[in-house]
């Protein structure tokens, strides 16, 4: 069984459904209101618990009932939460989420989220030998993103850095991290100054962009290559990155190679949109590997 530490946000998703979105200063009646658990980092570990991972989330929440629910959650779905620090001074973090017109859009409030330090992560990530992978994203202080990745890689964890929401990174850090997986937005932030062509010719077989319904994309070092999405009745999209990065570091900590890895992160993405909420389809390993044989 392979052995993944999640570095990130835990949240509670407040989420609207609506036919349409509101434009500014305008009111709409929504269809349905839930308040379901998320963040990208729980997200993510839950995702690659069902998949068959042994997996630690190292996080914090508030002591409140939103935090309560959080970690209780994370507990329901096999994650090890013994990392996972409860705080009196900051709420939990929510995110505000409205899906809409076949999409979503999220507002994030860090919270607790934000008190996940450098040091704090590094501790954790000390007392937990034999890691084959951690995962990490950006609902997290920028200095313990950039401090985590520069501590794997003295340490030989790689890590893969998904870089959303999207801000600029050092230089440093894109190279530190093993693997990068933006989805279009967040390519044209990271290398501002480079096609996407370019991006992918410059880092073969460690940035993959996400491309939706087309799928990902990256490079063999040879030449480019896409590698297709599933097609998939989409009824909330969500959680549909946080599936393909947990599953793409569950194929890779497995060993599988970066097609065969890229096809069951892609899988399981797709099976990920066709129930409610970010952690509501996230498929069980028997689910994909049915389909993908």
């Amino acid at each position: 069984m392979s052995e993944i530490c999640v570095i990130g946000s835990c949240s509670m998703d407040l989420v609207v459904t609506s036919e349409r979105r509101p434009k500014a200063g305008e009111t709409v009646l929504g269809t349905d209101f839930q308040t379901v658990p998320g963040g990208k980092g729980a997200n993510q570990a839950v995702a690659a618990s069902r998949l068959g991972a042994n997996v630690y989330m190292v996080g914090k929440a508030g002591n409140d009932s939103y935090g309560k629910a959080i970690i209780e959650n994370l507990k329901a779905n096999g994650v090890n939460t013994d990392h996972m620090e409860t705080v009196t001074h900051k709420k939990s973090g929510t995110a505000h989420i409205v899906l809409a017109e076949g999409d979503n859009s999220i507002v994030v409030v860090k919270g607790a989220n934000d008190d996940i330090s450098p040091d704090y992560a590094k501790s954790a990530l000390a007392k937990l030998p034999g890691i084959d992978i951690v995962l990490i994203q950006q609902e997290i202080p920028e200095e313990t993103v950039e401090e985590v990745c520069s501590y794997c890689r003295a340490q030989q964890i790689p890590v893969i850095l998904n870089p959303a929401p999207a801000r600029p990174l050092k230089q440093s850090t894109i190279e530190d991290a093993a693997y990068l997986t933006p989805n279009e937005h967040e390519a044209s932030i990271l290398f501002p100054d480079r096609t996407k062509e370019e991006a992918l010719a410059g880092y073969p077989g460690k940035l993959f962009i996400t491309e939706g319904k087309q799928g990902v994309r990256y490079s063999d070092g040879t030449a480019e290559r896409l590698i297709p999405a599933f097609p998939a009745e989409a009824v909330d999209t969500t959680g549909a990155g946080d599936t393909f990065n947990a599953a793409l570091a569950v194929a890779l900590a497995e060993g599988r190679d970066i097609e065969q890895a890229l096809l069951f992160a892609n899988r399981a993405a797709s099976l990920s949109v066709q129930h409610f909420g970010a952690q509501g389809g996230m498929p069980a390993r028997k689910e994909v590997e049915e389909l993908l044989s």
